[in-house]
This record gives structure tokens, C-alpha cells and sequence, in this order.
């Protein structure tokens, strides 16, 4: 089995969020970077099937050099090769079309990619690859088995889960679930040092246009100050609820 994992560079959750620009670009001054985590938990999934089946797996990414450094994780992680479209991530669909094409040429069985990124939150690369290239796919997979070109998904659905029977080639969209995050794996210095040796392919992207164009970035409105209410005085907590609350 051939698996391809798309890995999407994302900032830190831990970063101070700012813009620039008159609130036009994403400031990335201080950030760190890191793969986004719906991708790690894929990754990590991909690397029980190389361990347990003998898959092959391969790591993709829309970015320009300042992205190398995360899929170069995901290479100590244990990937066997990663490759890097030399481009700008700034559309979604563009984004699917790119690794759509990765894809094409490297015919792959099973192709992880994360439910949505935590930066933007579009949702929509796996859906527009498993599209694109014609295969079965399944959206917010929290467990996957493969036999053979028989494949079982569990999903996450409204109230419950869903338990779905599917044939290779597929896409699926994964989150926290296909695997946990005690499971999730850090690098050693053996894999950090074997990465280095390991293929890190440059490819220019093909042609495509952006359909969506960010206009302007606003941050959340702060939160109000808090107030603190005597736990025997019930009469100005109910008061404040009523007034200036509002919920009673």
C-alpha cells in the first residue's frame, strides 16, 4: 500500500496572533510553525500502517522554503519521502488542486489528510482532492482499517458514529480519534538524523488561479472584565444575571 499524508504548516496554538498590513496579512513575525495537528494524527495512523503492513508513505505540502522544517518532521516521524510544491498556500482550492496533482503522479492507494487546518479552518481540501481525482472518500474519520483494497472507516457524525465499508482508492479527512494524542510520536535523534538523508522533492505548481482572496483580518472582540460576587449575597448575583447578564 502507498500512502500519501498532506501536512499543512500551521502556527503554533500557543502564538500571539497578529496582522499586518492594515490588517491584510497574517503577521508571522515570532511564530512558530508546526504541522497542523488534524495532519499528525493521520501521519501517525500512516506510520501504523507502514509498521504493521509494510506501506510506504510519503508527505506533501503547499509552501514556500520556510515550510521545509515541519515536513522534515514529519520525515524524522518516519516518513520515507516528502515532497514540497513551491507555492504559496493561499487558497483552499488551490491548495487541493496542487496536491491533487502530487497525487496523480504518484499513484497512491490511500491518501490522510487533516479533517481542516486550525489556522483557517476551510475544511475543504479533502473533499475537493477525493473530487478531483475521482475517489471514494470520508470526512471526520476517527478510525481506519485496511485489508487487502478493503478499507473500514469509523466517522464522527451528529450524536454519534458511523462505521462505513469502502474500497481503495480513497481520501479520507482525519482528526483526533484515528489515533490519540498519546500515541502521537516526537522525533528521536535517530529519526532527525535519517531525515537528512531522505528525499525532500521540490516541484513547481501547476497552473491554477485563487478563487476566494482574504480582505481583512479582524481579532475577536476582549473579553469583559470579570466580577466577583459575595457567595452569601444570592440578592446581587441574581440582580447582576437579570441586568446586566441578561440570561435570567
Amino acid at each position: 500500500m502507498k500512502i500519501l499524508v498532506c501536512i499543512s504548516n500551521v502556527p503554533d496554538t500557543t502564538s500571539k496572533i497578529n496582522f499586518a498590513e492594515n490588517d491584510t496579512k497574517f503577521d508571522t513575525n515570532g511564530v512558530q510553525f508546526v504541522i497542523n495537528p488534524n495532519d499528525e494524527f493521520g501521519l501517525t495512523r500512516a506510520m501504523w500502517f507502514k509498521e504493521k503492513q509494510g506501506a510506504t508513505v510519503h508527505v506533501a505540502t503547499v509552501g514556500g522554503t520556510t515550510t521545509e522544517p515541519t515536513i522534515r518532521k514529519a520525515l524524522a516521524i518516519g516518513a520515507d519521502e516528502a515532497i514540497r510544491v513551491n507555492a504559496e498556500p493561499t487558497d483552499g482550492f488551490f491548495v487541493a488542486e496542487q496536491l491533487t496533482d502530487v497525487a496523480k503522479n504518484g499513484d497512491y492507494d490511500l491518501i490522510i489528510a487533516g479533517r481542516e487546518s486550525i489556522d483557517y479552518n476551510g475544511g475543504m481540501v479533502p473533499g475537493i482532492m477525493a473530487t478531483l481525482l475521482n475517489m471514494n472518500f470520508v470526512n471526520t474519520c476517527i478510525g481506519l482499517e485496511v485489508e487487502g483494497n478493503n478499507a473500514t472507516a469509523m466517522r464522527e457524525i451528529d450524536g454519534g458514529k458511523e462505521k462505513i465499508a469502502t474500497t481503495l482508492p480513497l481520501v479520507i479527512g482525519g482528526q483526533k480519534g484515528l489515533v490519540e494524542e498519546s500515541d502521537l510520536r516526537i522525533p528521536n535523534m535517530r529519526g532527525i538524523m535519517m531525515a537528512r538523508q531522505k528525499k525532500l522533492s521540490v516541484v513547481e505548481p501547476i497552473a491554477s488561479s485563487n478563487t476566494t482572496e482574504d480582505i481583512k483580518f479582524e481579532k475577536p472582540a476582549p473579553k469583559g472584565a470579570v466580577k466577583l460576587v459575595d457567595a452569601d449575597d444570592m440578592d446581587e448575583l441574581v440582580r447582576l444575571l437579570h441586568n446586566e447578564a441578561k440570561v435570567i
